[in-house]
């Protein structure tokens, strides 16, 4: 599609769009008011405002109440960084997540047992009543929010073990391929797949986000010959997070 042939609201986004990423509309300036962009590009007040929905959707702006829409600060990227090494010694829950070694994170961590949720079952090959230990978790970087994460292992394989819970116990904080081995399950693959969607209140409150932003989603589970032994769901903020995969050639 030409330029002209776009209507007229993506036009007038797609021109504020650029003067946000040239620095013309610099972090905290206020967005031109809906009667000036209706002046300025000769449209309508319809046309006016969808064109600033949608910078408010693609998260270049928000609105303060009684004040107007402003530019909103350029998020800093981080590097998350996936892979199937682990280093001696960085068996962390965080280094689980962040395989990168000059990431000095940190996190938090709530466990509680639950019946397996209907989608969680199909991902561990469990049946509706299994029961399975759930962990939320909050990960953070030099103080900053940067990732959520939601983790679900079969009490069938954990119960009345040492590693029962993923933060307690001998084990406690280390990651799922160690936990397991000290039961005598070794882990032998793991499945990521990466999808995207918009993040729900909760996710968004804890990473300091708006609801209904993007985030992207890692869903990763660990294998024992086959057999799911742990699964999770690793929340982004799309537009502060670059996935990078290490992925190993035999």
């Amino acid at each position: 599609m030409s330029f002209g042939d776009q209507p007229a609201y993506l036009r007038v986004a797609g021109d504020l769009r650029q003067k946000i990423i040239d620095g013309t509309l610099g972090p905290h300036a206020r967005l031109p008011s809906q009667a000036r962009i209706r002046s300025e590009y000769g449209v309508s007040d319809t046309v006016a405002l969808e064109a600033r929905k949608v910078l408010m959707a693609e998260g270049l702006v928000e609105g303060r109440s009684g004040s107007g829409t402003y530019v909103r600060e350029h998020p800093v990227q981080r590097r998350v960084i996936r892979s199937g090494y682990r280093a001696p010694g960085l068996a962390s829950s965080f280094r689980q997540e962040q395989a990168d070694d000059r990431v000095k994170g940190t996190w938090e961590a709530r466990s509680s047992q639950q019946d397996v949720p209907p989608g969680v079952a199909e991902r561990l090959l469990l049946t509706a009543g299994d029961r399975v230990m759930r962990t939320e978790y909050l990960f953070r970087d030099e103080g900053e929010p940067v990732m959520v994460s939601t983790s679900w292992e079969p009490l069938a394989i954990t119960a009345r073990t040492p590693v029962l819970l993923p933060e307690e116990g001998p084990l406690g904080g280390q990651g799922v391929v160690e936990r397991m081995a000290a039961i005598g399950q070794i882990v032998d693959n793991v499945v990521e797949e990466l999808s995207s969607r918009p993040g729900s209140a909760d996710e968004m409150t804890a990473l300091g986000g708006v609801p209904g932003h993007h985030v992207l989603v890692i869903t990763r589970t660990f294998h024992v010959g086959g057999r799911p032994v742990e699964t999770a769901d690793v929340v982004l903020p799309a537009d502060r997070a670059r996935v990078l995969y290490h992925l190993p050639v035999r």
